[in-house]
């Protein structure tokens, strides 16, 4: 299972400059991939483009194995007054698990993300933080072979992003595939690897 680019890049019209160019990498699962460049260089566009919700300008986007694609948003959303349990339980009974094996791997997963002991507290109640983490902890609870996470501390004040930073080592997955676009650079040294989108932008658009 693996995600390859192959010579991708990326404009939105022939007008316009590239974003990228050029741009060949593998991902592979295990590995928490940070994505970084300056703002405007296109990190979300090519989250879009791996997760193939759109195609580049030119070149390829392949996925070997890869059936299903997770989110995490930089702003957490979720039902405020379900429980933090609640969240990461959800997808693992819609895939079929009993309440009990669900509640045992949710709980499982949160203490993963340094939840353990919120369970029982409503999203409402969480701090800014505390909500991220969930996110992601419910984004692996999906099982998705893809899971990306777009700025997870750009909302954040300097403390709280630290504690996010800390869990980002946990989203490492030997079944997953895991990108990162952040434009934080202790985020980006909480992965285990990096991509960064300015050694392909073209030269004469630098």
């Amino acid at each position: 299972m693996h995600v390859t680019l192959e010579a991708v890049g990326h404009r939105f019209r022939r007008s316009d400059g590239w974003l990228f160019r050029d741009l060949s990498v593998r991902l592979d699962p295990g590995e928490v991939y940070a994505l970084t460049g300056p703002s405007g260089s296109g990190k979300s566009t090519l989250l879009s483009l791996i997760a193939r919700l759109d195609r580049p300008t030119e070149g390829a986007v392949q996925h070997a194995d890869v059936s299903t694609v997770g989110w995490v948003f930089q702003n957490p959303f979720g039902s405020p007054h379900r429980s933090a349990l609640d969240h990461v339980a959800l997808p693992l009974l819609a895939s079929g698990s009993t309440v009990r094996a669900a509640e045992a791997e949710a709980e499982e997963l949160l203490a993963r993300f340094a939840l353990d002991g919120l369970g029982d507290r409503r999203f409402s109640e969480l701090s800014g933080g505390e909500a991220q983490r969930l996110m992601l902890a419910r984004g692996l609870a999906a099982k998705p072979q893809l899971l990306l996470v777009d700025e997870p501390t750009a909302q954040l004040d300097r403390r709280t992003a630290e504690l996010v930073d800390a869990a980002i080592a946990a989203v490492a997955d030997p079944h997953t595939v895991v990108v990162v676009a952040t434009h934080d650079p202790r985020t980006r040294d909480a992965c285990s690897a990096h991509i960064d989108l300015g050694r392909w932008v073209p030269r004469s658009q630098e």
